[in-house]
């Protein structure tokens, strides 16, 4: 009869207390087509942390409970309650992705086959010792290939892929990345090299451009530098970069992007035109590190866009062949273009302390961490 396990929830009431805890939970034995993993790796995404936080200030965190058993409070101040009316007063799981090994499974031949493999996994619910789920949401890994290794499988690699894809399927030749120096952002760096696609990266320091270069990236832009906005231009010229990714989302960065794409468009354009290029210039938001509005000051002529970027809808868009194309290539790179590294690995009960929450929630370069929940406390 099935087994108990441990989980993060989240949960925001209607006063706008954001609670964070640990729950116990019942999983049911598997279903014909089911599998139920231990979970050994999850990492903490920064999609994951907006479900985790919410709108939250976490700097009014607060812990309580004891060291096995911690609850987190925050608060989330008044003005974001509307945009998350649907999840009020719900105990939410969390994480998108994980790995682990198959220890029960349903009588499906395909299920059986799982029995005690390694596998990554989607379908949320990460955080927990034990996850029930179907067959089709778990990728076998390669032999050798560890839980930690393989948990990652699945948001960063696919998005990069997403981004090349998405590249190809619009006609644009070449790509722009902010906050490049990410996990993310990494693999990017050794995907275009690998498919000679030229990669604008912006970064905001120093020791981010040089991690970048060390892995073969040729246009790195720091944006902390006063000579920015024209060494991206420069960069733009070069590449023919006309479409970028922009994980930042607020501020002005985005209008940066497109003004400095105009200029390197309207530098080879054959003569004058006052409604500014004919080139399409695109930036994709789709990340929220910065919360504040998106500044667009209009310097860019009238052929540009500015839309949202989600790969759950891309991979809608891009169908089964296709995903399951993308698919096998991450799982036979994924200790090498898609390697991910983690700073720190926690148990569930650490990942809810307010020292853990303090690093991994400011969301930095270099500062990823893996949760491990079959890891003692």
């Amino acid at each position: 009869m099935g087994r108990s396990a441990r989980q993060i929830r989240s949960e925001i009431d209607e006063a706008g207390r954001l609670t964070l805890s640990l729950a116990t939970i019942e999983l049911p034995d598997p279903g014909p087509d089911e599998v139920t993993v231990r979970v050994e790796a999850a990492p903490l995404n920064p999609s994951d942390l907006g479900l985790l936080f919410g709108p939250a200030d976490m700097h009014s965190a607060k812990s309580s409970g004891t060291r096995s058993d911690p609850v987190v409070t925050a608060e989330v101040p008044e003005k974001w309650l509307p945009g998350i009316a649907a999840r009020l007063d719900q105990s939410l799981p969390v994480g998108n992705e994980g790995a682990g090994v198959v220890v029960a499974t349903g009588d499906s031949d395909a299920a059986r086959a799982l029995m005690g493999r390694t596998v990554s996994m989607i379908g949320g619910a990460m955080y927990s010792e034990y996850r029930t789920l179907p067959v089709g949401q778990c990728q076998p890994l390669p032999e050798g290939i560890t839980p930690a290794q393989g948990a990652s499988w699945f948001v960063n690699p696919l998005t990069a892929l997403g981004m090349l894809e998405t590249m190809r399927r619009e006609g644009h030749s070449a790509l722009v990345h902010t906050a490049a120096a990410s996990n993310l952002g990494q693999m990017l760096v050794k995907l275009c090299r690998a498919d000679d696609v030229p990669l604008v990266n912006l970064v905001r320091r120093v020791e981010q451009a040089e991690t970048l270069r060390s892995l073969g990236a040729r246009h790195v832009v720091d944006t902390s530098r006063p000579a920015f906005t024209d060494e991206l231009v420069a960069a733009l010229a070069e590449t023919n970069a006309t479409l970028a990714f922009d994980a930042i989302g607020g501020g002005p960065l985005a209008g940066q992007i497109l003004a400095a794409m105009e200029r390197a468009q309207s530098a080879i354009a054959a003569g004058y035109n006052r409604y500014g290029s004919a080139t399409h210039k695109q930036v994709y938001i789709y990340g929220s590190l910065d919360r504040s509005p998106t500044v667009l000051e209009r310097s860019y002529g009238m052929a540009w866009g500015v839309g949202g970027w989600l790969l759950t809808l891309f991979l809608q868009k891009l169908g089964g062949e296709g995903v399951a194309r993308l698919r096998s290539r991450v799982v036979a790179e994924l200790d090498t273009t898609f390697a991910s590294h983690y700073a720190k690995v926690v148990s569930l009960a650490e990942a809810l302390s307010l020292d853990a929450i303090s690093v991994y929630g400011r969301q930095s370069s270099g500062e990823k961490y893996l949760i491990d929940p079959s890891r003692s406390d």
